[in-house]
């Protein structure tokens, strides 16, 4: 699609206050679609991301995806708002560091809760509310964020890892559900981003370790990771539904 050229075309960009979600929204609006924002506290870094978009049409959604009431709601904001969900992509998700000798029961238990429900729970929820719509519109597409962490472990946040590869999983499932129905299902799998919520690690002691972990000596802009979440809900063919695509500049290669 060419830049600039609008279109009835919409997608939902969960999180997309910063990161990968601001830059997937600027990449979907620079394609033509309208773009819902949505966010859950970051109210003025969402109305930022939204002044930063190309054309028209673009809207704010606000909602807590670790609740199930909120989810609804949101779905229903998003219909409301732009008509119809073409494209969604999950991208919110939080991590949570603790040293596991440091960790008592409570925290351990807490943040266990608090992980899996933002980034495992939400995103099924919010998949299953709008995958219903695009059956019922003909079809449409799902792009879910996953991580490196799902593959190679996450010692500091078990629970950040397993969420990711919770995703995986679920997504993998509802693209053999969806399939028959014209919806596909695909994930991105980044190593590190240049993004706010890793600046504090990438510019801390183990920096230039993590960047040396790839040949490219440096890890991935969040730029790098909307060009492909674009391709998926775009131009990627069918037959890659179920696909989960690695971005990690061959930090971690998986066979």
């Amino acid at each position: 699609m060419t830049k600039g050229h609008r279109s009835e075309k919409t997608v939902m960009v969960s999180g997309a206050s910063g990161g990968i979600g601001r830059a997937t929204a600027a990449a979907f609006a620079d394609a033509g679609f309208r773009v819902g924002i949505h966010f859950n506290r970051g109210e003025e870094r969402a109305k930022e991301t939204q002044s930063l978009l190309s054309g028209e049409g673009h809207c704010l959604l606000r909602g807590d995806l670790a609740d199930p009431n909120a989810v609804q709601s949101l779905h229903s904001d998003a219909i409301a708002q732009l008509g119809r969900i073409d494209v969604l992509v999950n991208n919110a998700g939080i991590g949570e560091r603790h040293l596991f000798e440091n960790c008592g029961f409570d925290t351990w238990n807490s943040a266990w809760h608090r992980v899996i429900n933002a980034n495992l729970i939400g995103p099924a929820n919010l998949s299953f509310c709008i995958a219903k719509q695009m059956i019922r519109d003909g079809g449409g597409r799902i792009v879910n964020v996953s991580s490196r962490g799902a593959f190679i472990g996450e010692p500091e946040q078990p629970w950040y890892g397993a969420s990711k590869a919770g995703l995986n999983s679920m997504g993998q499932s509802l693209a053999k559900i969806l399939a028959p129905k014209n919806v596909f299902v695909f994930a991105v799998a980044p190593g590190f981003v240049e993004t706010s919520m890793s600046e504090h690690v990438l510019d801390g002691k183990d920096g230039e370790k993590i960047r040396s972990e790839s040949p490219l000596g440096r890890v991935a802009s969040a730029d790098e990771v909307a060009r492909a979440i674009l391709f998926l809900g775009t131009d990627a063919p069918p037959t890659m539904t179920g696909a989960i695509v690695d971005i990690n500049g061959a930090s971690y290669l998986r066979t």
